[in-house]
């Protein structure tokens, strides 16, 4: 049976990759696994610090949001016939967990969103799906966000 990955960063960006994911698995009758990686918090403050103690209690909140972000995720793929072998969450640099995470589940395809960002946005923010595509083992289907004002086609 094949298997897709399908990362999501719960972004608007994010929506069109899920739905392009869904058909992709219901079509080929593969086993879905959800990610989401949680960054570690990035917190600047001031002439202050944040105690250790007070880290992981922000990393575990957002990794409860995630887990029940992605299990909503789950919900809809099986309300739409889709078999979904596991939701993940992940605390790692993003693109390295997506494609470590796709080798370890043999993954026959991964799915992401990307945000089409251009010029100085994407210098400063990087691009996951373009590292993702550069460093998989397998196919990598990037699913563009809709630019905004225009409707679905």
């Amino acid at each position: 049976m094949s298997v897709v990955v399908h990362a999501t960063d719960f972004s608007a960006a994010a929506r069109p990759a899920f739905r392009t994911a869904l058909a992709w698995a219901r079509r080929r009758r593969a086993r879905l696994h959800l990610l989401h990686v949680v960054t570690p918090p990035v917190v600047i403050l001031e002439d202050s610090f944040l105690s250790a103690r007070r880290w992981r209690q922000l990393e575990a909140l957002q990794l409860r949001a995630a887990r029940r972000r992605l299990a909503s995720l789950d919900r809809r793929a099986r309300k739409a016939g889709v078999t979904t072998a596991a939701t993940v969450v992940r605390s790692a640099v993003p693109f390295e967990a997506i494609v470590q995470t796709a080798r370890r589940l043999g993954a026959d395809l991964i799915v992401v969103g990307t945000h089409g960002h251009t010029g100085l946005a994407r210098l400063a923010l990087g691009s996951v799906a373009e590292r993702v595509v550069a460093l998989a083992s397998c196919p990598v289907l990037t699913v563009r966000a809709q630019a905004r004002g225009r409707g679905r086609r």
